[in-house]
């Protein structure tokens, strides 16, 4: 009688409901649930919201019940249209009692399922477009044993609660509330303008394939793949390029290109100007070979109406032949034209597309599509210019801004991606590094065939080193072993993954 009395519990309290709200569980125990950031009935810190970091706050838990063998956790928020579920995790290893934020762990420590964000095997963070307070739910479940689901499920939040009804031993929750604020309220959409006329082939369909066709014409299909829905076209990649890298930077940040599998930039199908141009603190669009594209700027939002000498990444010589560098999270990316890119697609033409602004408009390269020169002052502050095809067109250019510096077009900047910085840093090895005040020399990257990569330079007539090499610990996860400036030619060591 008791364990029916359970289920039924169980299944009102997590199915139906999306778990009670409160710290009371139905399974009796000392089982609780405490983070170092907040407490419940508290509030969550913006860092971990959409409005932050992105990355998910730490927790830990205590007091599992005798006969626990493995632990699940689950994020969500009881939202009027329904459940929205932001963490989903199953089959933690017994031994596993806390998650760092930024957490990463391989296969045999545990599994994780779906967001209802993305639908992707992350932590989405809590990006509410309502006004008001908020409440975010988080549940570690102590199972008898571990739940068996197919590798080919999509474990979302309401699969892992039917696959845990009936091993569950005890729960613990923590509801913390989050409010955003009105300066990170995203602006009111507008209604849709009607349609005057229809088309034989839809416009979202056509724009796909002329996305899908530049790749392809460029050369690398085989190493960038497009998805399209209703809205956008999800260019997916590693964004890591086939091109040397690095070679050339003087004022390196002393961060090394790591691929990043997961990434996928949303270009919008049907692009329309907007009332006001956008900037991005981030990536403005995405490069042909999927490797992200910046604006010039080396540090925050900048100014559209005056060039900052003082932030211009070329200048500063923070970019290596290529046009690119890494980031503070290891990511590879461009900030000027992609030269080494351009020289390795299979159409160099001036009439060839390099790459696509998250607004939906193409960029194209120092000249017209029909080869003629662009003239002085014709490209706007966003370095663009209108497009008999699309409407609109971004250009690279030799003088400041160089590439997009800021988009035309609507964009939901809530929509866009950020390549995951690496954690695991745990001595915070990588934590602070930056560039030196004097200049680098001899700064080479390479790749060697065992699957290692080396960032070697010299400064003041010292050597300095950053090696990493794939780690065993899970499939993007990498071993480092580093000599650094900023941290005083110390040796150091550790693994760290995406």
């Amino acid at each position: 009688m008791n364990k029916i009395w359970l289920s039924a519990l169980t299944l009102l309290c997590g199915t139906v409901l999306g778990a009670c709200n409160n710290n009371t569980s139905p399974y009796p125990s000392n089982f609780t649930i405490s983070s170092t950031v907040m407490q419940d009935g508290g509030t969550l810190p913006k860092i971990y919201t959409c409005d932050g970091e992105s990355i998910n706050p730490p927790i830990s838990w205590q007091g599992a019940p005798e006969g626990t063998q493995s632990y699940a956790v689950i994020m969500h928020h009881n939202a009027p249209e329904g459940i929205h579920w932001y963490l989903t995790l199953y089959n933690l290893a017994v031994n596993i009692t806390h998650l760092d934020s930024g957490f990463s762990f391989n296969k045999e420590q545990g599994q994780q399922g779906t967001n209802s964000v993305n639908q992707r095997t992350e932590y989405a963070p809590p990006c509410s477009k309502g006004p008001g307070e908020k409440a975010y739910i988080f549940t570690v479940y102590a199972l008898s044993e571990k739940v068996s689901l197919s590798n080919n499920t999509q474990v979302d939040r309401a699969t892992l609660l039917t696959a845990i009804e009936n091993v569950t031993l005890a729960s613990a929750n923590m509801t913390v509330t989050y409010q955003r604020s009105e300066t990170d309220q995203p602006p009111t959409p507008k209604p849709p303008i009607e349609k005057k006329h229809t088309t034989t082939q839809p416009l979202e369909s056509a724009r796909c394939t002329r996305i899908e066709n530049s790749i392809k014409q460029a050369g690398f299909a085989n190493s960038v793949q497009v998805t399209c829905d209703q809205e956008y076209a999800y260019v997916a990649s590693s964004t890591y390029p086939d091109h040397q890298m690095m070679t050339g930077i003087t004022s390196t940040n002393e961060q090394v290109p790591v691929p990043a599998l997961d990434y996928s930039a949303p270009i919008k199908l049907q692009p329309k100007k907007a009332d006001q141009i956008t900037t991005i603190d981030a990536a403005v669009g995405v490069a042909v070979n999927g490797v992200p594209i910046y604006d010039y700027s080396s540090q925050g939002e900048l100014s559209i109406e005056q060039y900052d000498a003082a932030h211009d990444t070329l200048a500063l010589g923070q970019l290596d032949i290529c046009g690119g560098h890494s980031g503070r999270g290891d990511d590879y990316h461009y900030h000027v034209s992609p030269t080494c890119m351009i020289n390795t697609m299979s159409n160099q033409g001036s009439d060839a597309i390099i790459g696509w602004g998250y607004d939906g408009y193409p960029l194209y390269g120092n000249k017209n599509p029909d080869g003629t020169t662009i003239s002085e002052n014709t490209l706007d502050v966003c370095n663009g210019q209108s497009d008999p095809e699309f409407g609109y067109r971004y250009h690279t250019s030799i003088k400041p801004p160089y590439i997009i510096q800021c988009l035309v077009g609507e964009v939901d900047t809530n929509q866009l991606p950020r390549v995951a910085p690496l954690s695991g840093d745990t001595q915070g090895i990588r934590a602070d590094l930056r560039p030196p005040q004097d200049s680098v020399e001899n700064l080479q990257y390479i790749t060697e065939k065992d699957g290692s990569r080396s960032m070697r330079y010299s400064y003041q007539g010292k050597e300095y080193f950053t090696t990493y090499r794939p780690s065993d610990q899970g499939e993007q996860c990498y071993d480092f072993q580093q000599k650094t400036i900023s941290n005083g030619g110390k040796l150091e060591s550790g693994t760290f993954c995406r």
